[in-house]
């Protein structure tokens, strides 16, 4: 049988484990919300980057459509009166 001194060096070093094994929880809840933080401002960096990607590419979608419109307003002005037509028909039906 254990001893009153075994038993409460058991019971310190018991303790000691136990705050040793909470700061260690601490300082990985740390470095977790770190790496969450880094990895939240990668992805709105990345989220900027491909919103400004998408937004040249609107500008030069709309400069094509410019220059399709310019070298060829007859067909420009069939199209828009055919997807008109098409919508206005849809759209009217009861």
């Amino acid at each position: 049988m254990a001893t009153a001194k075994e038993r409460e060096a058991e019971l310190s070093a018991s303790k000691e484990a136990v705050m040793d094994a909470y700061d260690k929880l601490q300082e990985a809840k740390s470095h977790f919300r770190l790496a969450a933080e880094a990895a939240g401002l990668e992805l709105k960096e990345e989220a900027t980057d491909q919103l400004r990607q998408g937004r040249k590419k609107v500008e030069d979608l709309s400069e094509q459509a410019s220059g399709y419109m310019k070298e060829q307003p007859l067909a420009t002005l069939s199209f828009a009166f055919i997807a008109g037509f098409i919508l206005a028909h849809i759209f009217s039906r009861k």
